[in-house]
């Protein structure tokens, strides 16, 4: 596809969800998934953090989140430490938390990436949520919230202070609790 036909596809994607219009062409095949009625926000660049932390302080059952990079910085303004922070409160105050990560496995290229996700996942687990890692033959690229068995956080954003500060992102906030079911079945396969 031609890059000015590809845009042309995404821009009437986009135009067409935000409007509520039906699509001109199907996103899916039907055997994809359910067709489902959502309330959905668009959370671009800086503004899905603060959506991402709200909906972690007011989870009363489960969060599950899946990111390819969960990266802590030291600093005070680190918003990836703060929602590290955030989850661990949330288990501390009985959510269900968990946590899945890309791992690339020993000695690959991308070492950096395993040493990062490692020590975001020692952190989380000394504060009670559970942390599991995909196979290192796999790579999960995935960046996904699961909240309460409703709200679904779905997009480009992984969790560094980059992306959630600096780099054009997007992501996408999904009320359904039928979408919620489908990814937290997407997840539970990884």
């Amino acid at each position: 596809m031609g890059r000015g036909v590809g845009r042309a596809v995404v821009a009437t994607a986009l135009a067409a969800l935000l409007l509520g219009a039906p699509l001109p062409f199907p996103l899916l095949p039907a055997s994809a998934g359910g067709d489902h009625t959502a309330a959905t926000t668009l959370l671009p660049n800086r503004e899905f953090a603060p959506a991402l932390l709200r909906g972690i302080r007011d989870a009363r059952r489960s969060i599950v989140c899946c990111y390819y990079l969960f990266k802590m910085g030291n600093n005070r303004g680190n918003l990836p430490r703060r929602i590290a922070e955030e989850l661990i409160r949330a288990r501390q105050r009985g959510v269900e938390v968990t946590v899945i990560l890309e791992t690339q496995g020993g000695g690959s290229r991308n070492d950096r990436l395993d040493a990062d996700n490692h020590a975001t996942a020692a952190y989380l687990t000394r504060g009670g949520v559970r942390v599991f890692f995909d196979s290192p033959s796999v790579t999960t690229h995935t960046k996904a919230t699961v909240i309460d068995d409703r709200y679904v956080l779905l997009g480009s954003h992984n969790l560094t202070q980059g992306a959630l500060t600096h780099n054009n992102e997007l992501s996408v906030l999904i009320d359904s609790p039928e979408v919620a079911d489908e990814v937290r079945a997407a997840l539970k396969r990884l």
